[in-house]
């Protein structure tokens, strides 16, 4: 009986944390879905215009070249894989603030609502694949997979870390507001440098150096040298990724340890 006892308090913290996930969840996907129809509309349908207006434009330029693989189903990992990143960073930012009432609850911590706003990205992500997948299967597209085990990887990877980077920026947003104006900017400049609407081998050797330091790249690299079978990772430097990981997300945890109480009384 004692030891029943025992075993449910145990539990009790985590049971905690999986009704608060919950709540936070399911008021930030209505809260995403809810506001306008337009907001709903552009979230599913902003990844499938990249694809049309990158396809169109590489058909433009280049004209009707054959590439080794499918460059629609190029994009269309590349840009699902970024638009989630993105996403995440942009939520995790304003996510303090935009839940500071939530925080007279003592159930409800800082750090819960940027999970809560990642999980809403991982399902929003995980549909638009699903439609990707349907709308290639119709359309006869190449959707065949070199190493499935390692693409589903590199997503998660590229989960834990974006949430590792967006924790560490919203607790410096929180105290310095120009940070996440800085990031937001930066958006652009990041996606034309992470082998988004290109591989790094077809790049000068130059620029791949430059490239390389950017970390998201050796995602991108990793994910489509993986799907696709004329593509490789040679260029994916897999210690580089992990450092980058752990050293945000330590640091993100530790600013955010120091810091809680301050964030809750802001």
């Amino acid at each position: 009986m004692k030891q029943g006892k025992m075993s449910l308090i145990a539990r009790k913290p985590l049971q905690i944390f999986l009704a608060v996930q919950k709540a936070l969840f399911l008021r930030e996907l209505g809260m995403r879905f809810s506001v306008s129809k337009m907001g709903l509309f552009w979230t599913f349908f902003e990844p499938f215009m990249q694809v049309l207006i990158m396809v169109t434009i590489k058909f433009i330029v280049f004209g009707n070249t054959h590439d080794n693989f499918d460059f629609a189903v190029f994009l269309a990992l590349n840009f699902t894989a970024y638009n989630m990143f993105k996403n995440i960073i942009n939520k995790s930012l304003g996510s303090f603030t935009a839940n500071k009432k939530l925080f007279i609850y003592k159930q409800v911590k800082p750090i819960d609502t940027i999970i809560a706003r990642v999980m809403v990205e991982i399902f929003v992500t995980g549909v638009i694949l699903l439609a990707f997948v349907c709308i290639g299967s119709y359309f006869q597209f190449d959707l065949n997979i070199q190493h499935f085990p390692m693409v589903a990887f590199g997503f998660l990877w590229l989960i834990l870390f974006s949430f590792s980077l967006g924790l560490f920026l919203a607790v410096t947003n929180t105290f310095y507001p120009s940070v996440g104006r800085t990031i937001k900017m930066s958006m652009i400049f990041i996606m034309f440098s992470s082998a988004i609407f290109y591989s790094v081998d077809s790049l000068p050797s130059p620029i791949q150096s430059l490239i390389l330091y950017n970390p998201l790249t050796h995602f991108m690299e990793m994910l489509h040298g993986n799907y696709f079978y004329v593509l490789d990772d040679q260029y994916v430097d897999y210690n580089y990724m992990l450092l980058w990981t752990l050293v945000l997300l330590y640091a993100g945890l530790w600013f955010y340890k120091k810091l809680e109480e301050r964030i809750i009384s802001l």
